[in-house]
């Protein structure tokens, strides 16, 4: 790992870039910039990146929401969740960047704790919430561990619920482990809300659009920024609702289509300089027919 960084301390709100990308999230969208708009103090601009969404969401949003300190990016084709992304960072005119998916809804005081986290870990490049589904439970993704081709190969044998605790065959999601009552470091946080320091990205460098176009986006970033000598905390009392699926639920197969290649991608990048070639061919197979299963769940209408 590279020697750590401390970035810049000092943030607040009204310094933070939101980015939003939409993609047919319908009136979610909306709900999603309102409850920006109510964090107190608000972000300095958000940035709507539209991903040729072919619903009535950028309506209803410009219906309801009459703020300048709102803008929409209505791109020409879909050029994929990372690449949209990274149109909004190039955009934005503020310092740090806070990306959020449109099927989001952050309740106030958020945002301040997220820069709070940062400002209290000048080390930190990264801050994300504790995701919830609408139930309140909290979301698998929220925290976890980066999936090495070890952890994949261990959970598809079941490793990870004969050996919950051990470091290399527990599952990939931290949720069931108990919730800190700090920040804490953790390996990655979710891709669908989290705070960036522009200090860091500026080190680190934009999102992989060449690689991905929709999914492990996230924790190629995540993992890039602890290589990068970054924190990457998760904050347990800064809450953000996620509904999750939101944009998928026309095309679940072929997103799942993307999922796979991108986890196929991601583990090619990084690892294969550290697995034999032949575990790293036999982890791809079983990233594909976990593909085939749950697709085949897709069609047929099973989980």
């Amino acid at each position: 790992m590279a020697e750590a960084k401390t970035a810049t301390a000092g943030i607040d709100s009204a310094t933070v870039s939101a980015i939003i990308v939409n993609f047919n999230a319908g009136d979610h969208l909306r709900i999603a910039v309102q409850s920006l708009l109510r964090q107190d103090p608000p972000p300095g601009e958000i940035i709507v990146v539209d991903n040729r969404s072919r619903d009535d969401s950028l309506a209803r949003l410009r219906a309801a929401v009459a703020d300048t300190r709102v803008r929409i990016v209505a791109l020409e084709r879909n050029t994929g969740f990372a690449s949209a992304c990274n149109e909004g960072i190039r955009l934005a005119a503020r310092g740090d960047v806070l990306l959020m998916n449109p099927d989001c809804d952050m309740p106030a005081g958020t945002l301040k704790r997220l820069v709070a986290a940062l400002d209290a870990h000048p080390g930190a490049g990264m801050a994300g919430p504790r995701t919830v589904n609408p139930d309140g439970s909290e979301q698998r993704g929220a925290r976890r561990e980066i999936p090495t081709p070890g952890r994949v190969f261990a959970r598809f044998l079941g490793l990870h619920r004969l050996m919950p605790r051990h470091p290399r065959f527990r599952d990939f999601n931290q949720v069931d482990q108990p919730l800190p009552d700090r920040p804490v470091a953790v390996p990655a946080i979710s891709g669908s809300c989290f705070l960036a320091r522009r200090v860091a990205i500026d080190r680190v460098g934009l999102l992989d659009s060449a690689r991905f176009f929709m999914h492990f986006e996230d924790l190629d970033w995540c993992l890039r920024f602890t290589q990068m000598g970054f924190e990457v905390l998760f904050v347990p009392d800064a809450i953000v609702r996620h509904v999750g699926g939101v944009s998928s639920a026309t095309r679940p197969v072929r997103v799942e289509l993307y999922k796979h290649v991108s986890w196929v991608r991601f583990l090619r990048k990084h690892f294969t300089a550290y697995y034999p070639s032949a575990f790293m061919a036999l982890v791809v197979a079983l990233v594909f027919a976990r593909f085939g299963l749950v697709a085949a769940g897709k069609l047929f209408g099973r989980k």
